[in-house]
C-alpha cells in the first residue's frame, strides 16, 4: 500500500467520523488538539479567520459542510507532515494494525448471560489445562482468531483489540500445532500492558492433543495464571457450531 493512499485513509477517517457526529464541533476540537495545533495555526493554512475555527468547534456555527471539513482535516495533515508528521505517522500504524487485527478474526460474540470457564469448556468439549482454580470464573463472550495470521500480523500489544468490549473473553486460537507461540505471545501482552491477560486462551488444532501440546508453555502459563484450555481436533466449522449455541 503506497504512502498515499495510506495517508488518504486517515484523512477519510477523520472527516468521516467529524460528518456522522452529533456533536462535529466537539469532534473537530478533538482531532486538531490531538494533533497538537492551534486555532491560529489551522486557520492561517486554511485561509480563514481562527473566530471561524472557534465558531465551528464551540457550536455557535451550523453543521460545517462536507467541503469544509475536507480542508479542515487536509490543513490539519498538512501542518503535522511540516512539523515531522509524527502524528500522522502513528494514526497510518494503529490503522494499518486494525485492519490486520479484523482480518485475523474469525467469530466474536457476546453472551446473553454470564458463562464459567468450567460452563464455557464443558459446552465446546474443551479440557482446561492450566489454572484449574480459576475455572469458576466468568466469561462474557468469545474471539475466534486465526492463529498463523494473528501471529505473523498482529503485534502482540494489540491481543488486547480481541476483546472487544470486554476483557471477560475467550480467544480461541486456531491453527496451533503445539500451542507455545500464542502462549508466549500472550504473556508478552501481559507484560506490555501492566498486567491485563486473558481470561481464557483456548488451543484448537486439526491434529492438536493433549499430548502435542508444548509443557513448557503450559508452565509459563500456570506462572502468569493465564487459564489455557484444549478444544477437541475437529474442524473449525463444527467448533463455531458448539460455540453459536452458547446461551
Amino acid at each position: 500500500m503506497s504512502t498515499f493512499s495510506r495517508e488518504d485513509d486517515v484523512a477519510i477517517r477523520i472527516a468521516g467520523e467529524i460528518v456522522i457526529s452529533k456533536n462535529p464541533g466537539e469532534v473537530m476540537r478533538s482531532w486538531r488538539e490531538r494533533f497538537g495545533i492551534s486555532q491560529i495555526q489551522l486557520a492561517k493554512k486554511m485561509g480563514v479567520s481562527s473566530s471561524v475555527i472557534s465558531d465551528y468547534e464551540s457550536g455557535r456555527r451550523r453543521t460545517p459542510g462536507i467541503r469544509f471539513v475536507k480542508r479542515y482535516v487536509k490543513a490539519l495533515i498538512e501542518i503535522d507532515k511540516e512539523k515531522g508528521g509524527s502524528t500522522l505517522q502513528r494514526l497510518m500504524r494503529i490503522y494499518a494494525t486494525t485492519e490486520k487485527v479484523w482480518s485475523a478474526v474469525l467469530d466474536m460474540r457476546d453472551f446473553s448471560k454470564i458463562v464459567t470457564i468450567e460452563e464455557f469448556c464443558r459446552k465446546i468439549g474443551a479440557k482446561l489445562l492450566t489454572c484449574k482454580d480459576l475455572s469458576w470464573q466468568p466469561l462474557l463472550g468469545y474471539t475466534v482468531v486465526d492463529g498463523i495470521k494473528a501471529l505473523v500480523e498482529v503485534p502482540a500489544h494489540e491481543y488486547t483489540r480481541f476483546y472487544a468490549s470486554t476483557t471477560q473473553r475467550a480467544v480461541i486460537f486456531t491453527k496451533v500445532t503445539r500451542g507455545r507461540s500464542p502462549i508466549v505471545a500472550f504473556k508478552a501482552m501481559q507484560i506490555s500492558m501492566g498486567g491485563l491477560r486473558v481470561a481464557l486462551l483456548v488451543l484448537h488444532g486439526r491434529d492438536l492433543t493433549e499430548e502435542k501440546v508444548d509443557k513448557f508453555a503450559l508452565k509459563v502459563a500456570e506462572i502468569e495464571k493465564i487459564p489455557v484450555a484444549l478444544a477437541k481436533p475437529e474442524p473449525i466449522e463444527s467448533l463455531l457450531e458448539k460455540l453459536r449455541k452458547i446461551n
